[in-house]
């Protein structure tokens, strides 16, 4: 089972980019999205592009602003979209999918990066969205959130960790919380409990010559319920074509959906 996740920055700009040429070539079971930047009518435009999978968004209120979907080679047994927080859900950043005994999520932490009332409202996210984690992570299900969480985990996780320190995404706050998703939850870092290599990345500025120098961050993640987390087999982060200021995240799993 192979399963994608990337954020778009712009479901048309990566349309225009090539994703949905390169995508069908991947034979993911299931891809994630984030930042659709769209809403439904948009969709309809690049559908055509990826025949043979059923797709699923959950766009947000607000044009041209966030939102997430989900392509699966299956019909899932269901579909859920949102959270139940209308605060979150009026931003499209929750999209569920159930397979059997599997569910699949495609997730869209806020960026607070642009202001004190956007850290706030990632930190209202990161607070009102944890009980629903603690659910998830004893459900009894397999269960795996892929998306972009704007939080990097350890130092390891971005070029600059020094300079960062006070700036959104690597937050003593965002950091310990995220930790707590790990230990506490026991759910997994799946790249990174297969590759602990430094300097590996999923997002870069556009500013300077962030990718050129790779002065990225790793902020997109599968994290993953232990079991689940123990079939992954191999993960890559594709870097030879640029669909977006993120890079797409693979990772395959000796599980069949």
């Amino acid at each position: 089972m192979r399963i994608i996740t990337l954020n778009l920055s712009g479901l048309r700009s990566a349309a225009k980019k090539g994703l949905f040429d390169w995508l069908p070539q991947q034979e993911a079971e299931v891809v994630c999205v984030q930042e659709l930047k769209a809403q439904q009518d948009d969709i309809k435009g690049v559908m055509r592009s990826l025949e043979g999978y059923h797709s699923y968004f959950h766009c947000a209120e607000k044009k041209g602003y966030s939102g997430v979907g989900l392509y699966a080679r299956y019909a899932p047994d269901q579909i859920v979209e949102g959270t139940g927080i209308p605060e979150i859900d009026a931003e499209g950043r929750f999209l569920r999918a159930d397979f059997g005994n599997l569910t699949v999520i495609s997730i869209y932490l806020p960026s607070g990066s642009s202001g004190e009332h956007r850290q706030a409202a990632k930190f209202f996210f990161m607070e009102q969205f944890f009980p629903l984690l603690r659910e998830l992570a004893v459900c009894g299900r397999e269960v795996l959130l892929c998306g972009d969480w704007n939080i990097a985990h350890k130092e390891i996780d971005l070029k600059n960790w020094r300079s960062n320190q006070k700036n959104s995404g690597f937050l003593p706050e965002e950091r310990a919380w995220l930790s707590t998703v790990f230990d506490e939850l026991k759910l997994v870092d799946v790249f990174r409990a297969i590759n602990p290599e430094p300097d590996q990345y999923t997002w870069w500025s556009n500013r300077g010559q962030a990718w050129a120098n790779n002065v990225g961050w790793r902020i997109d993640y599968q994290i993953a319920t232990p079991q689940l987390a123990s079939t992954a087999t191999c993960t890559s982060i594709y870097k030879e074509e640029r669909f977006s200021d993120h890079a797409p995240l693979i990772i395959d799993y000796a599980f069949e959906l």
